[in-house]
């Protein structure tokens, strides 16, 4: 069933099917794609909603990309198709992804009427104590990075 992620050890097509996802993630635009949602640094829903309505720019698509790919993987694991340990080991930049966007999605889908936005990705965050802990994690890193690149801009003046 949707939304329950129930677990059976991993087999040889778990491992196949997460270098397929690893190969896609290599794809150049999709490189391109993750590089730019690495860097984009929403403060408020405002931020997230004014990129998704940037129609028709590479930018737009690349949010779309990227939430979208994650989703996709995070399906794989719902349905069945994916062991969901497999995945939380291995799933490091959706967890990344998720920290970044978590504190506006609910803004974002009220504001845009998008409810599915990055659904799967939410339901699949919640389904695990562990994966929770990787996007609190995230969330840290996040924070310290921007900590730095504060200091060192300080710095640089």
């Amino acid at each position: 069933m949707q939304g329950e992620y129930m677990s059976t050890p991993a087999t040889p097509q778990d491992a196949e099917v997460i270098l397929k996802l690893y190969d896609l993630r290599r794809e150049a635009l999709m490189r391109e794609a993750r590089r730019f949602l690495v860097e984009f640094d929403p403060k408020s829903v405002d931020d997230l909603v004014a990129l998704s309505m940037k129609f028709g720019t590479k930018e737009q698509a690349y949010l779309r990309q990227v939430v979208g790919y994650w989703g996709m993987a995070a399906s794989l694991v719902s349905r069945g198709a994916l062991n969901k340990e497999i995945a939380v080991d291995n799933f490091q930049e959706m967890f990344f992804v998720y920290a970044k966007l978590e504190p506006f999605l609910q803004g974002f889908r009220e504001k845009m009427g998008m409810p599915q936005f990055a659904l799967q990705i939410q339901q699949f965050i919640e389904s695990s104590p562990e994966a929770r802990q990787r996007v609190d994690e995230m969330k840290k890193m996040q924070a310290d990075m921007a900590r730095r690149r504060a200091e060192a801009a300080a710095v640089a003046r």
